[in-house]
């Protein structure tokens, strides 16, 4: 009998990369006869790639959860509902931290599983810093001690916007002509201009690998960080010279931690895949209680089953990461996700950056923001 292969398409750092890896091996130990070669490139560059290109060329893929009305109409990726595994999605929805599960659902269908999850969290140095601020004036507090550093490229500066306006309670994406109200835009644009003029400049050059590369590799680095995705990595003993530990991510009163912007990954199965029933059951696997909490997770994974997230050895093998940051993921908000908002993404994160470098003002910007999400929704 021929080797069955399939291609995969993840992205490339230890938590992208390290454990497909790992499950990939042990999968063709358990299954003679299957092997599953896993190639990645830049988290930009997976983000930017058209889903529909990786589907002709892969048969699987770590998505995000975003493009998924893109996927729903196109038909690219093979539902994984209706394949006679109901009872393994039921326990995968009751298994999921927060919206992770769901974020994959568009159309009445499930179009990936959720195998990592993230949210924007706070982080810290406990060799410079007793505990983490959980409220906006003891982060600024910090900042203006030169003790801050927050992830500003323009993808991270949005997700940052629209976090703080969903802990202010204000709604994003749900008026057809407005992102958001034009006098909430401005006071959160306000806010986040307000901590970045306290940060080091090299902020808006950061995503939050940078940033955590910074504090856990320089021995004077900033102490906290109140916002970026969350990477157990950093946690762990022997990743870094300085781990970190992460906590709940701040708010303004007493509003957090709440409002943060869902993010992590799923696995999918391109629809056009010669062997999908071994790709599916591979899919359901990896996403799975069991392997999650182990292996996934032992590999370097960020597991987006609760079952990990409540695990003894896994949270002590990462500074009780999952314990301290569960608020925040219960609490995150899920971003739209119809056929359009990822153009909206790529250009209000420009905007937002161009606003915090002092290259427009803020009332330009809330207009242009206004218009590009109008447009996204054509």
């Amino acid at each position: 009998m021929a080797e069955i292969v399939l291609r995969g398409m993840t992205w490339d750092h230890a938590r992208g990369y390290d454990p497909m890896v790992a499950t990939a091996a042990e999968w063709a130990r358990s299954h003679p006869g299957v092997r599953i070669e896993w190639e990645r490139r830049s988290l930009q560059a997976f983000a930017d790639r058209p889903i529909r290109e990786m589907a002709e060329t892969y048969d699987l893929m770590v998505i995000d959860h975003p493009h998924v009305g893109e996927v729903a109409r196109e038909g690219n990726l093979l539902a994984l509902d209706g394949r006679g595994r109901e009872a393994e999605l039921v326990a995968l929805a009751a298994q999921s931290v927060g919206l992770s599960h769901p974020s994959y659902a568009f159309g009445g269908r499930q179009w990936a599983l959720a195998i990592d999850a993230a949210t924007p969290v706070a982080s810290f140095r406990p060799d410079l810093l007793d505990s983490a601020p959980r409220r906006w004036d003891e982060v600024m507090a910090l900042a203006r001690a030169g003790r801050v550093a927050v992830p500003l490229i323009p993808i991270n500066a949005l997700m940052t916007v629209f976090g703080l306006a969903r802990n202010l309670g204000y709604p994003v994406a749900e008026d057809p002509a407005h992102l958001m109200a034009p006098d909430h835009a401005a006071e959160v644009l306000d806010r986040l201009a307000e901590l970045a003029a306290q940060v080091d400049p090299r902020c808006l050059t950061l995503d939050p690998i940078g940033v955590y590369e910074w504090m856990g590799r320089e021995p004077q680095a900033p102490a906290y960080c109140p916002w970026a995705y969350g990477y157990t990595n950093y946690s762990r003993d022997g990743y870094c010279p300085f781990p970190l530990v992460f906590a709940d991510a701040p708010g303004f009163g007493d509003n957090g931690p709440r409002g943060t912007v869902l993010g992590g990954t799923g696995i999918a199965v391109s629809a056009f895949t010669r062997h999908p029933e071994e790709a599916v059951a591979y899919a359901f696997w990896i996403a799975g209680e069991e392997c999650q909490k182990g292996l996934y997770f032992v590999s370097g994974g960020q597991p987006g089953n609760a079952a990990a997230w409540e695990d003894e050895g896994c949270n002590a093998a990462c500074r009780n990461f999952f314990r301290n940051t569960r608020a925040t993921l219960e609490t995150a908000w899920l971003r739209p996700r119809y056929d359009g908002y990822m153009d909206l993404q790529d250009r209000a994160g420009t905007l937002v950056h161009r606003f915090l470098k002092g290259e427009a003002d803020r009332a330009a910007t809330v207009a242009a923001l206004d218009r590009a999400y109008r447009e996204s929704r054509r």
